[in-house]
């Protein structure tokens, strides 16, 4: 029986639109149906909108995603729907199937209402679409056996919807609550401020007292989210919400919807108007990770917000005004796909105002006993309930290692090497070893305090950078003043990971 299959269909994902999408291949073979749709009533607009649908592939007739409602048809409607009667019949002959999908829908069709259990839940119907002449009786008694599981989906999508709206609700609190209470989460603190992390600090110490973009640079784990956290802390919006979003982790379908917001009925599934990552993160600071993973459309609104400080929701027609600060960050080189189309020139101009390059833990090596003491503490605290501390014998281990994980990588060996050492003692051989060290593990402690080959190139290249303000190429560029082609410094910059844009000025 497909009744069986349609239950599992409509409860195999969490999405509404995802789980309909599969019920009319189960459905045709046994009732001729064309398509399956649910709309809902918006009672103050009197508008009908498309919540979900799914369809043969020879189907091609389905109503208008919008359409409206008359007043004088509005009472007819809801007395229908509060019966929980099954209507049949065709739209040109039935004024209520009329006013649900439309005067030019040529089909038959079987309605039922899709009532909730409160007087919250929305006004959604059930339709069953199929060829003019094929809907009969036996339709009306299928219908009423698919309004049960079909009821309990369409409930089920808007107490997930609501979930995830108070999810991120709370998240947002909890932030602004941390930063009242003055307090950070673990990665939070700055180790090697006056360290290693001096010169990044000091410009974040330049550009946080003003609004004006900050481009973050520099390899993953390199602890972008924490700049990103204390310029917020140090800016005039400081007491707004500080919300950080993953570009590259938005479907490439959503990320209109995701930063800018989205009307109610605006495609399909879009069940309630909803506010995107620029409204919420309104008064304060939004960090847009991994920047450079934006589709070139949505990067053409984040232009427009950036420039005029206003935008527009997806199916929307007013401007919304936002006062936000934008902090960007990327461990790709931005200049080569403005160069090969794949990032627009404008947007990187205007997000690149202020960039910092974040250097890799490899060029803060005398950063690595403070970092592995402060993490060593937390992870002991958790994990055993005591807080643990680095030998000599682990720094040496640790200093060995080339770290291309950076920050992110040094906290999970440590943490891995706590629960190796049964949250008693550190076993950072054991921790190192499930990785392969990429030094000589037992190399004196003295060794690593030279400066190895590429880091010594990396300075020098970088000071030849910052004495011609980023300029490469001509007689006053840094290929001559290092006595180097220009191609030959642009392929090892590329190497060892140097961004010349950072030294432009």
């Amino acid at each position: 029986m497909y009744t069986l299959q349609v239950w599992k269909e409509l409860f195999s994902r969490p999405r509404l639109d995802e789980s309909v999408a599969g019920i009319a291949p189960i459905l045709a073979p046994a009732l001729g149906v064309g398509a399956v749709v649910i709309r809902q009533l918006d009672l103050k607009a009197r508008t009908w909108t498309t919540t979900a649908t799914s369809q043969t592939g020879s189907w091609n007739a389905l109503p208008p995603s919008h359409n409206s409602c008359e007043p004088a048809q509005e009472k007819q409607l809801l007395d229908w729907y509060g019966s929980r009667a099954i209507m049949r019949g065709r739209p040109r002959g039935n004024d209520l199937l009329r006013a649900m999908v439309g005067a030019a829908l040529k089909a038959d069709v079987t309605a039922g209402p899709l009532a909730g259990d409160s007087e919250e839940s929305p006004v959604a119907v059930l339709l069953l679409l199929g060829p003019q002449g094929s809907m009969t009786k036996r339709h009306e008694a299928e219908m009423a056996r698919l309004l049960e599981p079909f009821a309990a989906a369409l409930a089920s999508s808007r107490r997930i919807q609501e979930l995830r709206r108070m999810r991120e609700m709370f998240e947002a609190d909890n932030r602004a609550l941390l930063a009242k209470l003055d307090r950070q989460e673990i990665m939070g603190t700055i180790v090697g401020a006056d360290a290693g992390f001096h010169d990044v600090m000091s410009r974040v110490e330049q550009v946080a007292g003003t609004d004006a973009p900050v481009l973050l640079l520099g390899e993953t784990g390199t602890g972008k989210e924490v700049v990103a956290r204390a310029i917020h802390e140090r800016s005039r919006h400081r007491r707004g919400p500080m919300l950080r979003v993953n570009c590259g982790a938005i479907p490439p379908g959503l990320v209109d919807s995701e930063l800018f917001g989205h009307e109610r009925g605006s495609f399909t599934g879009a069940v309630a108007g909803r506010s995107g990552w620029f409204e919420r993160a309104d008064g304060g600071t939004l960090f847009l990770d991994e920047v450079g993973e934006l589709p070139l459309a949505a990067q053409v609104r984040l232009l427009r917000v950036l420039q005029d400080g206003t935008l527009e929701r997806v199916g929307g027609q007013q401007p919304v005004k936002v006062n936000v600060r934008l902090v960007a960050a990327t461990n790709r080189t931005l200049e080569e796909m403005v160069a090969t189309g794949g990032f627009r020139k404008d947007l990187w101009y205007r997000i690149s105002v202020f960039p910092i390059r974040l250097p890799p833990l490899r060029e803060r090596l005398r950063d690595i006993p403070a970092l592995a003491s402060h993490f060593a503490w937390h992870a002991g605290t958790r994990i055993g309930g005591q807080p643990l501390s680095p030998t000599p014998e682990d720094l040496d281990l640790l200093a060995s290692y080339d770290w291309p994980g950076n920050i992110r990588e040094l906290a999970s060996v440590i943490e891995r090497a706590t629960i190796l050492g049964n949250g008693r003692h550190l076993d950072l051989r054991g921790a190192l070893g499930t990785l392969g060290v990429r030094r000589e593990a037992h190399a004196p402690a003295a060794s690593a305090e030279f400066p190895k080959l590429a880091s010594v190139m990396v300075r020098h290249i970088e000071a030849a950078l910052q004495r011609t303000a980023g300029r490469i190429e001509g007689a006053s560029g840094a290929a001559a003043l290092l006595g180097i082609n220009p191609h030959t410094l642009r392929a090892r910059m590329r190497k060892l990971r140097i961004d010349w844009s950072t030294f432009r000025r």
